[in-house]
């Protein structure tokens, strides 16, 4: 332990040299006297030190936020430009319409709120998608000079006309529109330029992938994004307001097969146009629709008028020979005429100055099978005026030929008929075999669909429909008579004019059906519309497929015909033989003896024992409609040949010429009608 003497001296122990006495040591501490002047400038140093300090943690912050922003700018989120910007800078000024100063909504106010819904087929394939764009316009007060902004802008997006720019630029107006849509890469460009005075706005654009294979369905829509055409026009609103995609019956891989087969064929023969048509005839589903010359659904706006123009709904044509199926069917329901019934086809029927006669005729009598499988005008004419006037009008109307075809596109035109004061004797025969009234392929397609389904006539529709739905249909005659009816279609296609359409395993049936066309002298030679409505298969009614050629030109392929048989039904065929495996319908080959003997039914049938004449009779079905009041049925029974030949039909005057030039139609009696 350290001495007492030695230790360290307390700071106010008395100081003394070394070796002085202990008594001889003075104080240590030492007193400082500070005055007031001091005090003072101590405080001022220490309020500025404290400021310096304060000032150096702002500076700091500012520097790390201004960091912060740059690091934002060029590297997280590189000079992109946000819809945000719209909001923070003044909104435009109105607009003005007219001189009473009549304000419309602002830009912002009339940009679309929610994307437009998206189409698709049956199968989920999209058809139409909207995608993000983008409006330019600007205030071309706030600019410093318009010449070097039109001409910047014109650098970036090159479609541009910039004249067009520099003109609205210094039009001296508050607003001007610069583009109505542009991409998010030209958006970018343009704010890169950081041109004062430019905004933007967000806004769609609606893109069909597919182009033109269902471009008449799909229709197309305006700047606006507004539908004008087809479904989108048809299901606007719906798709404004609902996001849920808008699944349709088409399905699209049916629709490119039907499309291209029909511009091959249109191609092959030369036509001017074409329609093509799959519906499923036990929903009325329209599966494919396609109309040629068609159009690029993402160009609509320069479309022209020949390729918007939808043949299968819009195009009103005589349906020749196909209508021969309505006579058989409405004839047999009725029970005026039986599958044995012969019909004189070995002279031609004259109604006044016009003549009625076969193409390539049997220049004999015909039983009923033969008269739909050589297509005999003669013989259709007679089977019609077995019934008679009001129950030939009965039926079209509730087979739905008097009326448009209730599907939902709004391009449905509606039918060109006879009015009832003129639906004399000669207006029967020439309906009977298809002229004299004029119909969409659609009204076609329904009405086959019905006499093959079981006699049930079903509203077509473009939308998918629940596997669930019930099916709101109308019965317009038997099943028996349906049952026979696809015996004799089946046999147009074994021993007729439609045996180009068949497909082995598939058991075809259908009508081949040419028309002549009309104009502004009556029926022009060598210009038909030629058209094959077929179903299969027929044992087990499917799909009807109707293709048809407008104005098709004879070749070495044809052997100088331009005949549906010829034309139209190959054409069927092959959509047939394409579609069926895509449908889920493989082709049935080693049940075809079998299913063939329960179509087979022969041309001539033989007349059972005991069987008597045909007399038109009431309808006895309680779906019929009865004749209208006060009228009555102009009727010619048909006897076997062994009866008076010299029977014919009482003679009347010709029903006046109605002409409609753009659909090509005309309700005078032909001079010589195609079958």
């Amino acid at each position: 332990m350290a001495r007492p003497d030695r230790d360290a001296p307390s700071p106010t122990s008395p100081a003394r040299r070394f070796g002085a006495p202990r008594d001889g040591a003075v104080p240590r501490v030492e007193n400082i006297r500070v005055t007031a002047p001091d005090l003072a400038r101590r405080a001022a140093l220490e309020r500025a030190r404290g400021r310096l300090v304060f000032a150096a943690f702002g500076f700091a912050a500012l520097f790390c936020a201004l960091v912060a922003k740059l690091a934002d700018a060029t590297i997280l989120d590189p000079v992109e430009p946000k819809h945000e910007i719209v909001a923070r800078r003044p909104p435009p000024l109105p607009l003005v319409t007219n001189a009473a100063a009549s304000v419309i909504p602002t830009l912002a106010d009339s940009m679309p709120h929610a994307q437009r819904a998206m189409i698709t087929d049956r199968n989920g394939e999209i058809l139409a998608v909207s995608l993000p764009t983008a409006v330019l316009y600007a205030n071309p007060r706030e600019m410093v000079d318009q010449t070097d902004a039109a001409h910047r802008i014109k650098q970036v997006i090159p479609r541009l006309d910039e004249a067009e720019l520099l003109q609205r630029l210094t039009s001296g107006k508050q607003f001007v529109y610069l583009s109505r849509q542009i991409t998010p890469r030209e958006q970018l460009a343009v704010n890169q330029l950081g041109i004062p005075g430019v905004y933007f706005a967000p806004t769609e654009k609606r893109r069909y992938p597919l182009g033109r294979v269902a471009a008449h369905v799909l229709g197309g829509v305006d700047v606006d994004e507004k539908g004008v055409a087809g479904v989108e026009k048809a299901f606007d609103a719906r798709m404004r307001d609902d996001n849920a995609p808008l699944k349709l019956s088409l399905d699209i891989r049916v629709q490119a097969i039907v499309r291209e087969e029909l511009e091959h064929a249109k191609d092959q023969f030369n036509a001017i146009g074409a329609c093509g048509i799959v519906m499923d005839v036990r929903t009325g589903e329209v599966l494919a629709m396609v109309s040629l010359p068609d159009y690029d659904a993402n160009d609509f706006g320069h479309a022209t008028d020949e390729s918007r123009f939808n043949r299968a709904l819009s195009g009103m044509y005589e349906p020749g020979s196909t209508f021969k199926l309505q006579t058989a069917s409405m004839a047999l329901d009725y029970g005026t005429v039986a599958l044995w019934s012969e019909f004189d086809a070995s002279r031609p029927i004259h109604i006044g100055r016009f003549t009625i006669t076969d193409f390539e005729g049997k220049h004999r009598w015909l039983y009923l099978p033969e008269v739909l499988a050589y297509s005999s005008n003669l013989g259709a004419a007679h089977i019609a005026l077995t019934v008679g006037a009001e129950r030939q009008r009965a039926w079209l109307r509730h087979m739905g030929m008097f009326s448009r075809i209730g599907i939902e596109l709004p391009e449905a035109g509606l039918p060109i008929i006879p009015p009832a004061s003129n639906w004399h004797e000669s207006t029967i025969m020439t309906v009977g075999f298809g002229h004299g009234i004029a119909v969409s392929p659609l009204h076609v397609v329904r009405g086959t669909a019905a006499v093959a389904n079981g006699g049930i006539v079903l509203r077509p529709t473009i939308l998918a429909l629940p596997p669930d739905d019930k099916l709101q249909g109308e019965r317009v005659m038997a099943q028996a008579t349906s049952d026979v009816m696809r015996k004799l279609m089946r046999l147009v296609v074994t021993d007729g004019y439609g045996k180009p359409a068949e497909v082995a395993g598939y058991y075809v049936g259908g009508k081949t059906g040419t028309a002549e066309k009309v104009g502004r002298g009556g029926y022009k030679k060598h210009a038909n519309v030629s058209a094959f409505i077929s179903v299969f298969p027929m044992n087990a009614p499917r799909y009807a497929v109707y293709m048809m050629l407008d104005e098709p030109k004879a070749n070495a392929d044809s052997h100088g015909y331009a005949t549906a048989g010829w034309v139209s039904a190959p054409a069927a065929g092959k959509v047939i033989a394409r579609i069926g495996p895509i449908l889920g319908l493989l082709p049935d080959v080693d049940h075809a003896a079998e299913i063939q003997a329960s179509l087979a039914i022969p041309l001539q049938p033989a007349r059972p024992p005991g069987a008597k004449l045909l007399e038109p009779g009431p309808a006895p079905e309680p779906w019929k409609t009865t004749p209208e009041k006060g009228k009555t049925s102009a009727v010619t029974a048909q006897r076997h040949p062994s009866g008076d030949p010299s029977d014919k039909p009482a003679v009347q005057p010709p029903a006046p010429v109605v002409h409609d030039l753009r659909h090509e139609v005309s309700y005078e009696i032909p001079a010589s009608a195609a079958r």
